[in-house]
This record gives C-alpha cells, sequence and structure tokens, in this order.
C-alpha cells in the first residue's frame, strides 16, 4: 500500500497543470462573448396603397457580442441575464440591420460527459430592439427609400456551447458557443416608393421574419470557484504510517459489512500497537459537486470514527479530516463513479 501510494502521488504530480476540470459552476459569475451573426432572409413586404409586392433580402455576415451575469447552482443548472448585440448589412433593402436586446437565459451543463470540457446546453426568452438603418433600393418597377427606425419585439433564442476550464485561474474558462436568436412577429418601418413616372407614394416595408445564427467564442468567470487541490498532488499516506481503508458503495456513508471488518481490524490494530495519533480521512470521488462532496466526506469519516469508538478506540486519540474530491487514490476527471476514490483511510501514527 506504501508503494502504490507514493507510485499515484508521483504520477499526479506528473499530469499537465495547464489541464483544467470541469466543475459545475456554483455561485455568480460573468462571461463575455463575441464573433459573427447571419441573417436569413427576411422576406420582406413592400405595402403601398392599393398592393403590395414581396421580396427577397440578402444579408453579409456582421458582428455580434454579448454579455451576461448569472447564476450556477452547483448541479449544473445555471440562470443568467444577457445584453447582446448583433448588426448585418443588408440588401433588399439595401442598408443594415442592428439588433439589441435584454435575454433571461436558463442552462445546464453536462458535467463529466466529456473529459476537461463542459458541454451545455440553453434557451432563452427577452425583448430585442431591431433599427433598419437607411433601408433603400430599386424594386420592379419602382424605388423606394426610408428613414432609420427602431422597433421592439418579443425573442427567444436556444445556446449550445462547450467550457474548457483553465487550470491556471480557478473559476475561469474558454468558451465556445452557437446561438440561434428569433424575433417575435413583424415589424414595420414607413417608406417613400416612387413607381417609375409617378409621384412618390408612402408606404411601409415589413421584413417578416428575423432569425439569427451567431458563432461567440469568449469567457466566463466563476466567483465560487474553489482553488486548485494542492493536497490531491501528495502520496495519500506517510512513509511508515499503517492505513487501513475502508471502501464506500456510491453516494452512501454507511459501512458495508466489509467495511465493518475493515474497522473492526484497525481498532485491535490499535489495541496491540503503540501509535501518537488516529487520522480518519474522509474522501470521495468526482461524481459531485464540490460542496456536495465535502459533506458526503465529512459523513463517512463520522461514521468511521464513531465505529472505532464503539471498538474500543478512545475517541481523544482520533483526528477527523474530510477531503471531498481533492485527495484522489486514482486519479480521474470530473464526474468519474471511481469505487476507490470512495474511501475512509485511517492511519496510524
Amino acid at each position: 500500500m506504501k508503494l502504490r501510494s507514493a507510485l499515484l502521488g508521483a504520477t499526479m504530480i506528473g499530469l499537465p497543470l495547464a489541464v483544467g476540470h470541469a466543475q459545475p459552476v456554483e455561485g455568480p459569475y460573468v462571461a463575455g462573448g463575441a464573433g459573427i451573426n447571419f441573417l436569413q432572409n427576411q422576406n420582406p413586404h413592400f405595402s403601398v396603397p392599393g398592393g403590395a409586392i414581396n421580396g427577397n433580402s440578402q444579408s453579409s455576415i456582421g458582428p455580434a457580442a454579448v454579455l451576461s451575469a448569472g447564476w450556477g447552482f452547483g448541479n449544473g443548472l445555471r440562470a443568467e441575464i444577457e445584453g447582446n448585440f448583433r448588426r448585418n448589412a443588408t440588401t433588399t433593402p439595401n442598408g443594415g440591420e442592428l439588433k439589441s436586446g435584454v435575454m433571461g437565459n436558463v442552462i445546464y451543463d453536462f458535467v463529466g460527459l466529456v473529459p476537461y470540457v463542459q458541454p451545455y446546453f440553453g434557451v432563452g426568452l427577452g425583448y430585442q430592439w431591431a433599427t433598419e438603418q437607411n433601408p433603400h433600393g430599386v424594386g420592379p418597377g419602382f424605388t423606394y427609400s426610408g428613414r432609420t427606425g427602431t422597433r421592439g419585439a418579443f425573442a427567444y433564442q436556444a445556446i449550445l456551447g462547450t467550457a474548457y476550464p483553465l487550470e491556471a485561474v480557478p473559476g475561469l474558462a474558454f468558451t465556445a458557443e452557437y446561438r440561434f436568436l428569433g424575433l417575435e412577429g413583424s415589424r414595420s418601418y414607413g417608406a417613400v416608393i416612387t413607381p417609375a413616372a409617378a409621384a412618390p407614394i408612402y408606404g411601409e416595408i415589413t421584413p417578416r421574419t428575423d432569425f439569427n445564427h451567431s458563432i461567440l467564442i469568449g469567457l466566463r468567470y466563476s466567483f465560487g470557484a474553489p482553488p486548485p487541490p494542492v493536497a490531491a498532488v501528495t502520496p495519500v499516506a506517510e512513509v511508515g504510517a499503517k492505513t487501513f481503508l475502508v471502501f464506500f458503495d456510491w453516494d452512501r456513508a454507511n459501512l458495508t459489512a466489509r467495511g465493518a471488518g475493515i474497522v473492526r481490524d484497525a481498532a485491535a490494530y490499535s489495541q496491540a500497537n503503540r501509535y501518537t495519533r488516529i487520522d480518519v480521512n474522509g474522501n470521495t470521488d468526482t461524481s459531485g459537486t464540490p460542496g456536495y462532496n465535502q459533506g458526503l466526506s465529512e459523513r463517512r469519516a463520522r461514521t468511521v470514527a464513531g465505529e472505532l469508538v464503539r471498538n474500543g478506540v478512545p475517541q481523544n486519540a482520533i483526528d477527523m479530516h474530510a477531503y471531498g474530491d481533492t485527495h484522489l487514490l486514482v486519479p480521474t476527471g470530473p464526474g468519474v463513479r471511481e469505487p476507490q476514490n470512495r474511501r475512509v483511510e485511517i492511519v496510524y501514527h
């Protein structure tokens, strides 16, 4: 056991420190991203007294940016408020469309689904302001021009992305995502339409759809991220110490029959050997959140310490410690149910 502990410690020291480990976001966070936006054909409708003409619009790829602030609940679920900006140059009508607005999003992080990264999916509802910038152009048998105008509409969106934690700065993650944003209904903008060889008449330009596809890269920072687990790179037990390992079922803190037998063996060892103190160290695997794992490791340590006392070990000789998922016997990524990491170590010094 001593040799295995030392080898495990040396292996963990050799792991690249630049690789991050995805953990559920817990507490407040901020995020931002920038990239490109593609605006689908808006199917514009030109209406004048006594008639109407349908058109086809085209747009060029334009810039997009998003800023958000939110709260992570530690179980993969997040809620956030987002402010955003998009702009695309358009033809038919010529000009451009600028959008900005506020969205409320609910996002779920798939922790442990893929090693070292954290895919996520979200949906949002909110309100967007769409500004048509100097719409003008030539239609079949007429020309048209309008003033810059702004209209508002309810909006909805879907978010698909992934986060890559940067271990050098706990809580910081690189993000890459796709967003679909749609505006509800249609909006009309006043225009002057001039038929060939006729007097100008007043009409409207009505974009009837507003579907946006954005690709963004950015950063997210969680203020509640725990510091990097420094203790995880050290051997489990010091050289010369006698160690008993008590293993637990997943998400349980009660002793199995085998575990109770190991605790009795440890208690018998205390009666036949000299020692200065006994450490009872609780540990978990990485399948839960850091906060939950910390509490579970404490419950496991209390269970074993109580059983030692019932088997004749003096309570004042026992020092209890809870390490959550920071002292891994078997190095794993996040979200892994590794049986050998679900343990309590009884260490005689």
